[in-house]
C-alpha cells in the first residue's frame, strides 16, 4: 500500500479523476504536447503582428503612427485578456479546458482574417502615393470587419497563453527532486520552442504573405492551430490535472474586505493568536510585510456562524492572508518590467517600417521587411541555447545554483533593452543622414538593412532573459491556487508595454508636431526624427532600471520567528475548530 501511494502525485489527478500515477502521467511527453499548441499560437500571433503594419500602411493606406498603434493595441489587448483566461481557468474551467476552448477561438479568428484579406471589397482600391497624391484610406466598414477578426484572435490568444504554461508545469511534481529539476529546465525550453514558432512566422510565413498572398499566410495559421488542437487532445490520458481551489480573485477580495472591516483593531502581540485553520503541511508562515492585512486574521466572536463555521468575508486564516501578501509582493516587480515590452513593441512596428525604406536585396532575392525580425528571434534562440548549455552548467559548478535567479535574469533583460534602444537611435541617425543626402522621397535608400541588426539582437537577447525570468518568477513565487492568474498578471506586463507604446507614440506625435512640422513620428519616417524617440525610450528604460533594482532588493519576504509555530486556533463556541477555510 505504501509503495502504491509513493507512485501517485499528491495534488494531481488523472483524466478519470483518480490520483495521478507518476509512471503513467506527467513528465516531458505530455509537456511537449502542450508546448506544441503554444508553438502554433506563437506562429499565428507573430505571423500576423510582425507584418501587419505593412498591410495597414500599404494596403489599407493608413498613416504610419496610426498603423503602429493598431498593431500595439491588438497585441496589448491579446495579453491583457490573459487575466480573463487566468480567472476562468482557476475558478471554473481548469487549465486544460481553457486552453482547448480559447485555442479554438483563435483558430476561428485566423480563419476569418484569411477571408477578410482575400476579399477585395474589404480593402480600398490600390494606388501609389506620391508627394502630390493621397491614397484613399480604408473606410469604417472595412476597418470594422478587420477589427472583428483581429480581436477574435486577441481573445483566443489571451485565454490560451494564461493557461498553457501553467498546465505545462502541472506535469512536474515540485515535491519530487528529479521532477523539480526538470521543471527548472522547462521554462527555458518552453520559450525556446515557442521561439521556433516565431522563427517560422518571421521567415516562411511572412514570405508567403508578401509573395503568395496574405490570405494564404493566415490560412496556414488557421490550419496549424487546428492540427495543434488535435495533438493537444491526443495527450488527454497522459496529462496530470490540478483541481481548482476556487476563485483566487474572490479570495483576495475577502482578505481585503476582512482587513478593512477590522482596520481600527490592534494586532495581538503574540501572533499565535491569529486565526489559522489550514492543515499543517499546507500552511504558509507569517511574514512582516503588509502588516495591515494581518487584521483579517483577528478572530472575534461575530466572525463565526452556526457555532463553528466562519464567514470568509469577516475572518481569514493566516495562510490565506499570506497568499494575498505573496501576490502583493509581485506587484513592484510587475510594474518595473512593463517598460521592456514598450521597447519590444518598436521591433515589430517602427523597426519594420525602417526596413521598408532600406536596401534589402541579397543577389536577386529581396528580404521581406517583416522577415528582418528573424535576427530578433535568432538572438533569442542563441541566447537561450548558450544559457542552457554553457552558462547554467558553469554557474552550477561555481555557485552551486542552476543559473541566474529569476530577478537577475530580469535585470539582465532590462539592461540589454537599454543598449538595444541606444543602438536603434544610432542606426536611425545614420539612416536619416542618408535620406537627407539622396532625398527624403527616395523609395529605397542606398543603405543596407543590416544596419538594424544590433537593435534586433540586443532587444531579442533581452527578451530571452526577461521572459524566462518573469515566467519563472510569477509561477514559482505565487500561491499554488493562483498560478494561472499569476501567469496572467505576468502577461499583462506585455500588454501594458504595448499600450504604453501606443500612448507614447500618440503623445510624442502630438507634442513634437504641435507647431505644424512633421514632428518626430512623421507619416513618412524620412521626414521625422525617430532617433529622438528611440533615445527617449533608452532614457526612460534607464530610469526604470534604477527603480527595478530598488524593488528587487525590497523583495525579500522574511518570516517572523514569532509566527513560525502558529497553531490552529480553537473557536469560541463549544471549543471546536472552524470547518471552512476562508
Amino acid at each position: 500500500m505504501e509503495g502504491k501511494m509513493s507512485r501517485t502525485v499528491a495534488d494531481a489527478v488523472d483524466y478519470k479523476g483518480f490520483p495521478a500515477d507518476r509512471s503513467k502521467t506527467g513528465g516531458w511527453v505530455p509537456a511537449a504536447l502542450i508546448l506544441g499548441i503554444e508553438v502554433c499560437e506563437r506562429l499565428s500571433t507573430m505571423g500576423i503582428a510582425v507584418n501587419l503594419v505593412t498591410y495597414l500602411v500599404g494596403t489599407m493606406h493608413l498613416a504610419s503612427a496610426t498603423s503602429a498603434n493598431i498593431v500595439t493595441d491588438f497585441l496589448g489587448t491579446s495579453f491583457l485578456l490573459c487575466l480573463l483566461g487566468g480567472f476562468l481557468a482557476d475558478s471554473f474551467l481548469g487549465r486544460d479546458k481553457t486552453t482547448a476552448i480559447f485555442a479554438t477561438v483563435q483558430t476561428l479568428g485566423t480563419g476569418m482574417l484569411a477571408t477578410v484579406t482575400k476579399l477585395p471589397q474589404l480593402r480600398p482600391r490600390p494606388c501609389h502615393a506620391s508627394a502630390t497624391t493621397t491614397c484613399e484610406q480604408a473606410n469604417g466598414f472595412q476597418m470594422g470587419i478587420l477589427y472583428v477578426a483581429l480581436y477574435l484572435i486577441a481573445l483566443g490568444t489571451g485565454g490560451l497563453k494564461s493557461s498553457v504554461s501553467g498546465f505545462g508545469t502541472d506535469q512536474f511534481d515540485e515535491k519530487d527532486d528529479k521532477e523539480k529539476a526538470q521543471m527548472s529546465y522547462f521554462f527555458n525550453r518552453f520559450f525556446f520552442f515557442i521561439s521556433i514558432g516565431s522563427l517560422m512566422a518571421v521567415t516562411v510565413l511572412v514570405y508567403i504573405q508578401d509573395e503568395v498572398g496574405r490570405s494564404w499566410g493566415y490560412g496556414i495559421c488557421s490550419v496549424a492551430m487546428s492540427v495543434s488542437i488535435l495533438i493537444f487532445f491526443s495527450g488527454s490520458k497522459r496529462y496530470r490535472y490540478k483541481k481548482s481551489s476556487g476563485s483566487p480573485i474572490v479570495h483576495i477580495f475577502q482578505v481585503i474586505a476582512a482587513s478593512t472591516r477590522k482596520r481600527k483593531m490592534d494586532l495581538p502581540y503574540n501572533l499565535t493568536m491569529l486565526y489559522e485553520d489550514t492543515p499543517e503541511a499546507s500552511r504558509i508562515h507569517h511574514t512582516d510585510q503588509f502588516r495591515f492585512l494581518d487584521k483579517a486574521a483577528i478572530a472575534t466572536e461575530g466572525d463565526f456562524e452556526n457555532g463553528s463555521s466562519t464567514n470568509p468575508w469577516k475572518l481569514c486564516s493566516v495562510t490565506r492572508v499570506e497568499e494575498v501578501k505573496m501576490m502583493g509582493r509581485l506587484l513592484p516587480i510587475w510594474a518595473t518590467t512593463i517598460i521592456f515590452w514598450t521597447t519590444y513593441a518598436q521591433m515589430i512596428t517602427f523597426s519594420v517600417e525602417q526596413a521598408t525604406t532600406m536596401e534589402r536585396s541579397i543577389g536577386n532575392f529581396q528580404i521581406p521587411a517583416g522577415s528582418l525580425t528573424v535576427f530578433f528571434v535568432a538572438a533569442i534562440m542563441i541566447t537561450l541555447a548558450v544559457y542552457d548549455r554553457l552558462i547554467m552548467p558553469l554557474w552550477k559548478k561555481w555557485k552551486g545554483k542552476p543559473g541566474f535567479t529569476n530577478l537577475q535574469r530580469m535585470a539582465i533583460g532590462l539592461v540589454l533593452s537599454i543598449i538595444g534602444m541606444a543602438a536603434a537611435a544610432l542606426a536611425e541617425r545614420k539612416r536619416l543622414s542618408v535620406a537627407r543626402a539622396v532625398g527624403r522621397d527616395t523609395t529605397t535608400l542606398p543603405t543596407s538593412v543590416f544596419l538594424l541588426i544590433p537593435q534586433f539582437f540586443f532587444v531579442g537577447a533581452g527578451e530571452a532573459f526577461i521572459y524566462t525570468g518573469q515566467l519563472d518568477f510569477f509561477l514559482t513565487k505565487s500561491p499554488k491556487g493562483m498560478k494561472t492568474i499569476s501567469t496572467g498578471l505576468f502577461l499583462t506586463t506585455i500588454s501594458l508595454g504595448f499600450f504604453v507604446s501606443s500612448f507614447l507614440v500618440s503623445v510624442v506625435k502630438k507634442v513634437t508636431a504641435a507647431n505644424g512640422g512633421h514632428g518626430w513620428l512623421a507619416d513618412n519616417i524620412n521626414y521625422g526624427r525617430l532617433d529622438h524617440f528611440y533615445g527617449l525610450l533608452a532614457i526612460l528604460s534607464l530610469i526604470n532600471l534604477g527603480i527595478y533594482l530598488i524593488c528587487a532588493v525590497w523583495y525579500k519576504p522574511k518570516n517572523n520567528p514569532k509566527a513560525r509555530d502558529v497553531m490552529k486556533m480553537e473557536t469560541f463556541v463549544n471549543g471546536s475548530s472552524a470547518e471552512e477555510n476562508c
